[in-house]
């Protein structure tokens, strides 16, 4: 189904309002407590891969 007036310029309007909100929320920096559960992860990780290594 074709979009005609009124509801073409209404949809491109949401279009782009929901392409803005998901632009912004990529840029947006993670807080610390999720970067340091990253970096702890990340170290639990490598920890395992080694002892899995040296077995």
């Amino acid at each position: 189904m074709a979009r005609t007036g009124h509801s073409s310029k209404s949809s491109d309007l949401i279009d782009d309002s929901l392409k803005q909100v998901y632009q912004e929320a990529l840029e947006e920096q993670l807080p610390d407590r999720f970067t340091d559960l990253i970096a702890k992860l990340r170290e639990k990780d490598n920890v395992t891969q080694k002892t899995d290594k040296d077995a």
